[in-house]
This record gives C-alpha cells, structure tokens and sequence, in this order.
C-alpha cells in the first residue's frame, strides 16, 4: 500500500539501490588495484595470513641470494682442489722419473719445488669474496667451514628459523694428509721411491677433497633451485588468496550495472506512485 506520507516502496528501492552501488564500487576498486583483500579491512583473517606469506617469500628472496653466493664460493674451491691434483699428477710423473737410478735428480727437485710453489699459488688464489674453502681458516676470522643458510623453518604460530648446512675447509695448508711443504726431497732413487709414495697420499687427498667440493656445490644448487620453485609456488598462493579474479569480477561489475539500471527504474515507479494518487483525488 501507497501512503501520501511515507513511501515505503521508494524507501526500499533506495535501499536496495544504494546496497547495489556499493558493491559495484567494491567491485570496480577490487578491478582497479588487482586486489580483493587488499587491507586488513577487507577480511582480517585473510590478509594476516597472506602478508605471513608474503613475509615468507622474502625470505626465501635472500636465501636464494645466500645460496647464490655460496654455490660460487664452494665451487671456486672445488676448482682450485681440482688444478691442485692436476699440479700433483705432473709431480707424481716426476717422481716416477727420478726412480730410475740415472735420473737427475736435482734438475727434477727443482721441477718438484717449482710445482710446489705453483700449488700453494693455487691454494691461496682459490677464494670468492674472500672466503677460501683451501685454506686453514677460510674467511681470516678463524673459522674452519662455511655456514649455508638452506630454508626457512615455520612451524604454525612459532616463531620461524632457518636450517643451515655445514661446508667443512680441505685445510691443505695444515692437513697432515697434505704436508707438501715436508715431503721428502729427492736426492737419489730411494728418496724418489718414498717422496712418490708422500706425493700420491697428497694427490687421493685432492682428488677426494675436489669431488667433496663439488657434491657440495652440486647440493646447493639443488636447493636453489628448489627454493626457487617454492617461491613460484608461494607467490601463486598469494595471488590465489588475495588477488582479484577478474573474470570473474567483470562479469560480477556487469551484473551490478544491470542490477543498478533496474533499481534506478524502481526508484523511478515508486516515486510515480504518490503522484498517481494526487491525479485519483
């Protein structure tokens, strides 16, 4: 019923219009910024857990980066233990030379010292911003093994960490299994027979070295590569939760004009209706 007073059908037709233009004006902001939740007032819930998320992914951006960089320092060390057998292989040749009991002997220590000098020149330059995985202590502050950070660590609403792996030093300059600096000079056959048998120790000890090195360096880059695929796979989490759908938002925005053309009609019949009552009296 129609009152002259009150127009109970134009109250419910604004009403309903009004509902209609908020909620295309949601929609139309949700296109605008490509994002549904894009504040805490948007749905609280939600957004907490996206920007933990978010939080998240950052860290695995400086992981990655840490991980970068410490494939490279492990894999300059694997190619410097790598040229040191290579070194020792030619000096192990000298020495089966000087078995032989007319070899010169001290043309081929002299060859031998030159080899030494030319391993330790190795050993020394193998490093990567700063940090040398050859040496006693890698990094001049003493310490032995290089900390890899590998993940972050989350469990529910504790407080997160991250796991770390750790890259022990070859130490060729104070292992006993790579004294290079004492083998035995070769003055005769019998010195070349024991300083082959030094020089060989000290060849399996780069060879196993230089293969730890480089399983090492294999192992961080899995990982790198893995946390890079886990930050795709954050990062599309993220998006799925609070990024606007926008086929479906353009479909919905459609919806809402068509909704707001009728509610403007309504609008329009049921202000008519008090005039349709002055033209009856």
């Amino acid at each position: 019923m129609t009152s002259i007073n009150s127009n109970s059908g134009a109250m419910t037709a604004l009403q309903m219009l009004g509902g209609t233009v908020d909620a295309r004006e949601d929609v139309q902001n949700d296109i605008a910024t490509g994002q549904k939740i894009a504040s805490a007032q948007d749905n609280a819930a939600v957004w907490a857990i996206s920007q933990m998320m978010q939080s998240d992914l950052s860290g695995y951006s400086a992981i990655s980066d840490s991980l970068s960089l410490d494939e490279a320092t492990v894999a300059v060390a694997a190619v410097g233990a790598e040229r040191a057998s290579d070194i020792l292989i030619e000096m192990k040749e000298l020495a089966i030379t000087a078995t032989a009991g007319n070899a010169d002997f001290a043309t081929i220590e002299t060859q031998l010292a030159h080899k030494t000098e030319q391993l330790n020149s190795v050993i020394s330059a193998s490093q990567f911003n700063g940090v040398n995985l050859l040496n006693t202590d890698i990094d001049g502050n003493g310490a032995s093994a290089l900390t890899v950070s590998e993940s972050l660590t989350r469990q529910g609403s504790a407080a997160g960490g991250v796991s770390t792996i750790s890259i022990d030093s070859l130490n060729f300059e104070g292992s006993p299994n790579f004294d290079i600096e004492n083998r035995t000079p070769i003055t005769d056959s019998s010195s070349a027979i024991a300083a082959l048998g030094e020089i060989e120790g000290f060849l399996r000890y780069a060879i196993e070295g230089a293969a730890a090195m480089g399983a090492a360096a294999s192992q961080i880059s899995d990982q790198n590569d893995f946390i890079g695929k886990l930050s795709d796979t954050v990062q599309m989490g993220i998006s799925n939760i609070r990024d606007t759908q926008m086929e479906e938002a353009s479909a919905r925005l459609t919806a809402l004009n068509v909704q707001e053309q009728l509610g403007t009609l309504s609008l329009s019949i049921a202000n008519a209706s008090p005039q349709t009552l002055l033209s009856i009296s």
